[in-house]
């Protein structure tokens, strides 16, 4: 086995670092997982997320997750209802009969993203993850790497696996290329106690999502298992725009002045949604790396994730990673291998054809939501008219 007796660690408690942690340990790895966070509930762990069959659900088979994601995932929060800048309804699965069965290719279940890191942790062995570790360098230490953290530790790893997101700071130890900015800009938000809270618009996403369109613009909205609703804005945005603005995002009131200017050929029904002091709210730009990005191999190192191939929003990034996970453990222990160094470089030339397919799909989903039409474009491929 090319890991026996050798030491990796994963930088980055994500999903696709909690995967690989996973797969490792069931395979017999002598593996740690260092995350920045304090604790497991030290952070909001974001909006709900839609795992594939081919990627995300495949990965958790792999992992013999499965059943613990069958108790954890919502069924029915996958139904999605389409509207307009005045809430009118264009579409909505609100009567589709909730998706159970996990064993169909076309299913896309819903799990909250902090109950699918719940359950990716219970997974690993005691001890696993190692709280509290800010990833700071890496320095050569003969055929492997001493991790320094923030904290004074330094530790050693014959491999070591960046999974630490879009802002990696491991990634510069493999390739220079940097993100390049999509021209969108998310607005993020979470209502707390949302039936209280914004009550009519918590009562029209029936559980599931709402999905608004128009004239370039785009909200969704999803309810939360623990009775909040998530909230993205998409909207097209200069470069540095969300420090050349001003706006204070995390003030409520200027959060709401900004959405009233912006989407102001919006009803003001939409309001509701700052209407509460139990809720926060994040300007989020988003970037991706060039569809045609490349690098050396190097032998000891690698990343998956955002920190290799952050894409355009297109909700697709979790199960690329966990993909990039499940492959990355496979081609480790493929017997065509002789070295790590070859294993690797193939899991890298698969991964980046895989993902730049993925980005080109990104960008032509963003491009659709930016679109003066993309209320029909975005109804016509739910409708299975044509696909964006």
């Amino acid at each position: 086995m090319l890991l026996e007796n050798k030491k990796v660690a994963i930088v980055g408690g994500g999903p696709g670092g909690l995967t690989l942690a996973r797969l490792l340990q069931q395979r017999g790895v002598d593996v740690k997982l260092y995350e920045r966070d304090t604790d497991q509930h030290v952070r909001q762990q974001g909006a709900t997320l839609d795992l594939h069959y081919e990627s995300g659900l495949k990965a958790l088979r792999e992992a013999g997750l499965i059943e613990a994601f069958q108790q954890s995932f919502r069924p029915g929060a996958e139904r999605v209802t389409i509207v307009d800048n005045e809430l009118t309804v264009h579409y909505t699965e609100r009567d589709n009969e909730p998706v159970q069965d996990l064993s169909n290719e076309y299913a896309r279940p819903e799990i909250d993203r902090g109950l699918l890191r719940d359950l990716l942790i219970a997974s690993l062995n005691e001890n696993t993850i190692v709280w509290n570790s800010k990833f700071s360098e890496l320095k050569e230490n003969g055929s492997g790497w001493d991790l320094v953290f923030e904290n004074g530790t330094t530790v050693y790893a014959d491999l070591v696996i960046a999974s630490d997101g879009a802002n990696s700071k491991v990634r510069k130890y493999i390739t220079p290329i940097g993100r390049l900015y999509s021209g969108v800009t998310i607005v993020e938000g979470n209502i707390y106690n949302a039936a209280v809270n914004a009550p009519n618009l918590w009562e029209l996403t029936g559980g599931g999502k709402i999905f608004a369109h128009w004239d370039g613009k785009t909200i969704i909205l999803s309810a939360k298992g623990e009775g909040s609703l998530s909230f993205y804005t998409i909207t097209e945005e200069p470069d540095e725009w969300i420090k050349t603005s001003h706006i204070d995002f995390s003030r409520r009131e200027h959060a709401f002045t900004w959405f009233k200017q912006r989407f102001s050929d919006w009803s003001n029904d939409w309001h509701e949604i700052f209407a509460t002091e139990e809720s926060y709210f994040v300007g989020r730009p988003q970037y991706y790396f060039p569809q045609d990005q490349s690098w050396q191999t190097i032998g000891n190192l690698t990343m998956i994730g955002d920190a290799a191939h952050q894409t355009p929003p297109s909700g697709d990034g979790v199960n690329q990673a966990m993909l990039d996970a499940l492959e990355l453990c496979d081609t480790l222990f493929s017997e065509k291998f002789t070295t790590v160094h070859e294993a690797i470089a193939s899991f890298e030339e698969k991964m980046l054809a895989r993902t730049s397919v993925a980005t080109e799909k990104a960008s032509q989903l963003v491009e659709a939501m930016l679109s003066k039409n993309s209320l029909q474009l975005f109804l016509d491929f739910f409708t299975g008219v044509r696909a964006l």
